[in-house]
């Protein structure tokens, strides 16, 4: 039988647009340390360390290897694993089987990336066919702008709907300190910001972010013994559907949706909207915000707007959304997944200081990346 697993702590960086005063060591030194501090554990506590990025961005190789004087991993198993945008929750669940499969007992997982040593949209555009999808891809904005482009013109819905996503998660990261961007907009500032990729404009989108995240994960026999409060792993989805963005239909995110419908029926949810208390979501752009708490089945298709607008995925409302600030605060693409972890744990182990939302249960968090790709990670208070 497998074992139970849950999240005894997590750490991350100050997340900036450059941490020009650190190399990658460095930076993943300061999340491992917050992250140990957390669980009050040292290193040598930690049997095994599971590490990614996006090395295709910086071009580097061998992040498993010569990051381990900033892991911590002398003598320690270190296995590293990248897949796009969605590496921080593929870090997560690996870790999590290995921690359940009795592999590990406490177990180190992280996150980085300096995107200020990469071009990441040259990065992307280089990873696609050359001949099939480079033309059309055009790097992640042009992707996501196609995205919008069909959201609207399937709803009819505004500009400004999407500014109203934007509006609310810059509130919440204004109360987030690691956040990268920590100052509230109005929906005049948004659609004002320059268009880069009709419909998008500027501050539609994520910044480019520096930053490092850590988060250990201890089987019960060690969680229940040395952590107050775990955040117990009560199930995991996974679905990179496509392997070409050719093959990627855009009337919602289908993989979010199939990943949901399975992560939902294995843990009891019936009414997400209801029984989910906080969803930590990789929102990479304003339009994701509509159309995909619709994909995960928080509304009916074409009503996302108006549970934005109600108030409903505000702090504060019946289902808060990225009260940490999410991805629109701040990206460090690497890390930007396994963020949404620390934070929904943090959330259900009530240390998100100024962003708790209150009495939190169960707590939701996503990844997203390469071919329209969903990951997803459901933890609750209790033990399952």
């Amino acid at each position: 039988m497998a074992n139970r697993v849950a999240v005894i702590g997590s750490g991350q960086t100050y997340h900036t647009g450059g941490r020009s005063d650190v190399n990658g060591q460095e930076l993943i030194t300061e999340a491992v340390t917050r992250a140990l501090k957390a669980a009050d554990l040292t290193i040598n506590d930690i049997d095994g360390i599971v590490i990614g990025n996006m090395d295709h961005f910086e071009g580097i190789n061998y992040v498993d290897s010569w990051s381990v004087p900033g892991t911590g991993g002398t003598m320690k198993p270190v296995i590293k694993l990248t897949t796009g945008g969605t590496t921080g929750t593929t870090l997560a669940i690996a870790g999590y089987h290995m921690v359940a499969s009795g592999m590990f007992s406490k177990l180190l997982v992280i996150g980085w990336e300096k995107n200020t040593e990469s071009d990441t949209t040259a990065a992307i555009t280089t990873a696609f066919d050359p001949i099939w999808d480079r033309l059309v891809f055009a790097g992640a904005i042009g992707g996501l702008a196609v995205e919008a482009q069909a959201y609207l013109a399937r709803y009819n819905h505004s500009e400004k709907d999407a500014a109203r996503v934007v509006v609310r998660d810059r509130a919440h990261g204004a109360k987030n300190p690691f956040a990268h961007v920590q100052k509230e907009t109005t929906i005049k500032q948004v659609l004002g910001s320059p268009k880069i990729a009709d419909p998008l404009h500027w501050l539609d989108m994520c910044p480019r972010t520096d930053g490092a995240c850590a988060v250990i994960f201890a089987d019960e026999h060690v969680a229940e013994k040395i952590c107050d409060k775990p955040a117990w792993v009560l199930g995991t989805s996974v679905r990179h559907n496509a392997a070409m963005t050719t093959d990627v239909s855009l009337d919602g995110l289908h993989s979010m949706k199939s990943a949901s419908k399975e992560l939902f029926s294995k843990t009891g949810i019936t009414d997400p909207l209801k029984q989910l208390d906080v969803i930590e979501m990789y929102l990479p752009y304003s339009y994701a915000g509509l159309s995909w708490i619709e994909s995960l089945g928080l509304c009916k298709p074409g009503d996302g707007p108006k549970l934005v607008w109600d108030g409903v995925t505000d702090m504060g409302g019946e289902l808060p959304i990225n009260p940490s600030g999410g991805p629109i605060c701040g990206n460090p693409i690497g890390a930007t997944a396994l963020i949404r972890v620390a934070e929904a744990t943090l959330q259900i182990q009530g240390r998100a200081d100024e962003r708790q939302v209150p009495d939190v249960k169960t707590a939701l968090a996503t990844g997203f990346g390469g071919c329209f790709w969903t990951d997803m990670l459901l933890f609750g208070a209790a033990k399952p």
